[in-house]
């Protein structure tokens, strides 16, 4: 099991400084990947389902992992996650592409269908249907990434006679991880993802286990993508013990993430990862 840390393109360590000195600082530690997450918009007030503040800093993504890509030479960046159907397919395509290139082939693309509708409506995506957007996304994003004459004909993104270049260099392209907690989302992990990602308990990943088993069971997995890779960050609570470490990992987690909550500090953060540093993998 590998470890990883997410969230750090928020709050106080958004900054190019922190940025860098704790991306470094997690690298020399032995952490092997780095994720951020995505939100363009926050309702203001804040609603419920909301995650943040609507004034608390949260960076995009990509930007973010192409600044720690410079800063860093073995760190995997994956976004977690993208909320796939606000964005352009061939937009995003061109520009995952180009963080690989960038990174030598490092980035994760993870994505997700979206559940915040106040940051869709105002973003202009509607809610119905984004779960077909979303697959149609991926599958148009992976032609421009590995078909020779990429083509693409669906009800939300269509295109011929077209290429897109320089391809991701890493085989195969990004590997892609779906977020979600969903029957669909499993399905979707199954179907079109190199990994699937969660959060939660320990509890709870059990129950996401067994319904990414009966989806399985439901849809035939490509054998492009290999075995399905488990991402899984645990949420509650936010310091993880090594009797954890080691549950997650008779579990199959492959890559359990860190997530130093609430960031509110840049050396909290540095204390949280050296803490975590040594848990068994």
């Amino acid at each position: 099991m590998e470890l990883g840390v997410s969230g750090l393109n928020a709050k106080a360590t958004a900054g190019p400084e922190a940025t860098v000195r704790l991306a470094r600082l997690a690298e020399e530690l032995g952490y092997r990947s780095w994720w951020a997450g995505e939100h363009v918009v926050l309702p203001s007030p804040r609603v419920p389902a909301s995650p943040m503040e609507a004034t608390d800093p949260i960076l995009d993504p990509l930007i973010h992992l192409t600044y720690v890509a410079a800063a860093t030479r073995r760190l995997e960046l994956g976004t977690g996650i993208i909320i796939l159907p606000q964005r352009n397919p061939l937009v995003l395509a061109k520009q995952v592409a180009s963080l690989d290139v960038l990174s030598e082939g490092r980035t994760l693309l993870g994505v997700g269908a979206g559940y915040l509708e106040p940051e869709m409506s105002a973003i202009g995506v509607p809610m119905a249907g984004r779960g077909r957007r979303t697959d149609e996304y991926l599958d148009a994003m992976a032609s421009l990434w590995l078909d020779p004459q990429p083509v693409y004909s669906g009800q939300y993104v269509s295109f011929a006679d077209i290429d897109a270049h320089p391809r991701p260099v890493r085989p195969g392209g990004p590997r892609v991880v779906i977020g979600g907690h969903s029957p669909a989302a499993y399905r979707r992990a199954v179907a079109r993802g190199h990994g699937w990602f969660g959060n939660g308990t320990a509890a709870d990943l059990a129950t996401h286990l067994s319904g990414l088993a009966a989806a399985a069971v439901e849809i035939e997995r490509p054998a492009r993508l290999g075995r399905l890779e488990i991402i899984y960050m645990q949420l509650d609570p936010i310091e993880v013990t090594a009797a954890a470490a080691r549950r997650y990992a008779e579990l199959g987690v492959d890559r359990l993430l860190v997530y130093p909550l609430p960031i509110e500090s840049e050396s909290d953060v540095a204390a949280f990862l050296e803490r975590h540093a040594s848990l068994p993998r």
